[in-house]
């Protein structure tokens, strides 16, 4: 970091008519139209972004010295659980579901241990300062937008702490009203209308709102949740990773999915995994519009099944990225992209081997006609950031750097040890960085963090109140707290 950078950001960043240029970085725009430059300059006024290019002529506006850093739209992630932060890692070994076979690595499970026991005894303080933390630390990841999939909204006590939570994080976030633990003071889906009329009457702010319309739950709770979701006009997001749900999924690819109800999908609707699934699924996913997330160290580690990227491929499909669950595995945008670039790869390459007709005199193979194309560093940039936005119904406001799209960018340092000579920009970003290089973050024009450090976050107090409900979970779930299991 240059000694001259200053140790605050420009003043008052975000208001109306506030006005500062980002000046010499690399400009990375995911905007076709707009392009790449080895070095320009982005001009924020307000919450907005004016113009991007070099050698922007602004004399009046504040400058932020962006020479060594990658200016680039902030990530998107496409379905993280962010009520689970304060068990981070308490799964690393584990899979989605026990197994039976007795393996360390089958118990605990995700199902049996977070959702079985520790779920049922989250109070709403815990959501609160569980979803805040997990929140700012995506925010210092570089993670500009986030749907938020929790299904902890047990009580309208506990959807207003969650909303809470995301509202004091300051950043752009799709707030997922979600299934509880099914008690009866729950009023899911009903409290939606409360909900939607109360925070997010107006669809131009920071926070969203989606409906989590789980396809598992049955036809007579698909039809009861897609349906407010459609008179509410709100995303529609939903797993679909098992065989179990198979017979579900196809009702709703036949526009029968709610208790014979002309109920299907649209446009509207986020699927997430999408594993397990039939053909007639997914050729009715791709002709109605559906967006789908994938969560690849997740599905790779956790059991769910192989990430279907080469069967996106082959549809003319592309994902979106998520970090699902951070019990297992880090939430970062580096590890999502990196995931799956090197998981596609293996399996096409896997495959140019497995089709070619090896000698010792031939030991290099040629692709056979029709392999998929090998997922190349822009790809996977593009998925984390237009494509998320795309898929959260968010494309018009973020995901690019797009004179008129609100300025949700990153700056990443690549003058760092870990990258320089930067001989790529895109190269470095997906395959070199990590969250440390994430030097500056801005939010709707707001700079949230500089100089490597988040804004206006008391970060020790919040952490000793994540530390206390962490506490509090494994108390009240009786599971033992072994940092050596």
């Amino acid at each position: 970091m240059s000694d001259t950078f200053p140790a605050t950001p420009p003043a008052d960043t975000g208001r109306p008519g506030r006005r500062y240029v980002i000046r010499g970085g690399t400009v990375m725009s995911l905007d076709p139209a707009v392009g790449d430059f080895e070095a320009a300059d982005v001009l924020v006024d307000g919450s907005r972004i004016v113009a991007v290019g070099p050698g922007l002529d602004v004399p009046d506006a504040d400058v932020i010295d962006a020479r060594g850093r990658v200016v680039m739209p902030g990530f998107v992630d496409t379905h993280h659980h962010l009520f689970e932060t304060g068990l981070r890692s308490f799964l690393p070994n584990g899979l989605l579901i026990n197994d039976g076979s007795g393996s360390p690595s089958a118990d605990p499970s995700y199902m049996d241990h977070i959702i079985g026991r520790f779920s049922p005894v989250y109070r709403p303080e815990d959501v609160h300062i569980n979803m805040l933390y997990g929140r700012l630390s995506q925010l210092d990841a570089g993670v500009t937008t986030v749907l938020d999939t929790s299904q902890i909204h047990h009580t309208p006590e506990h959807s207003d702490a969650a909303v809470q939570a995301l509202t004091d994080a300051g950043a752009r976030s799709a707030f997922g009203y979600w299934a509880g633990d099914g008690r009866a003071e729950s009023r899911f889906p009903q409290d939606a209308y409360r909900l939607r009329e109360r925070y997010f009457s107006s669809d131009d702010q920071l926070l969203t709102m989606a409906m989590g319309g789980e396809v598992a739950a049955g036809p007579e709770a698909v039809s009861a949740t897609w349906a407010i979701a459609r008179e509410l006009d709100l995303l529609i997001a939903a797993h679909a990773f098992s065989i179990m749900m198979r017979p579900a999924l196809e009702d709703l690819a036949r526009g029968t999915g709610g208790a014979g109800r002309d109920l299907g999908l649209g446009p509207d609707v986020l699927l997430i995994h999408m594993v397990h699934v039939s053909d007639e699924v997914w050729r009715a996913a791709r002709d109605a519009g559906v967006g789908v997330s994938l969560a690849v160290p997740i599905e790779m580690a956790m059991r769910h099944g192989t990430p279907p990227l080469l069967r996106m491929q082959e549809l003319g499909m592309e994902p979106s990225l998520s970090s699902d669950v951070e019990t297992t595995m880090a939430a970062d945008p580096f590890t999502l992209m990196r995931s799956t670039m090197t998981m596609q790869r293996m399996l096409v390459n896997q495959l140019v081997f497995d089709q070619g007709d090896l000698t010792p005199e031939n030991f290099w193979p040629t692709p056979a006609p029709g392999t998929p194309p090998l997922l190349l560093d822009r790809d996977v940039l593009r998925f984390a950031t237009r494509n998320g936005a795309e898929h959260l119904r968010l494309g018009g406001r973020t995901g690019s750097l797009t004179p008129g799209k609100e300025a949700d960018i990153v700056l990443l340092d690549a003058t760092a040890l870990n990258v320089a000579p930067m001989n790529s920009a895109p190269g470095a970003v997906v395959t070199l960085m990590d969250r440390t290089n994430v030097e500056t973050v801005i939010v709707a024009g707001r700079v949230r963090k500089w100089r490597g450090a988040l804004l206006d976050a008391d970060l020790g107090r919040l952490r000793a109140e994540l530390e206390a409900s962490r506490d509090h979970l494994f108390r009240a779930a009786d599971v033992p707290l072994r940092l050596f299991p």
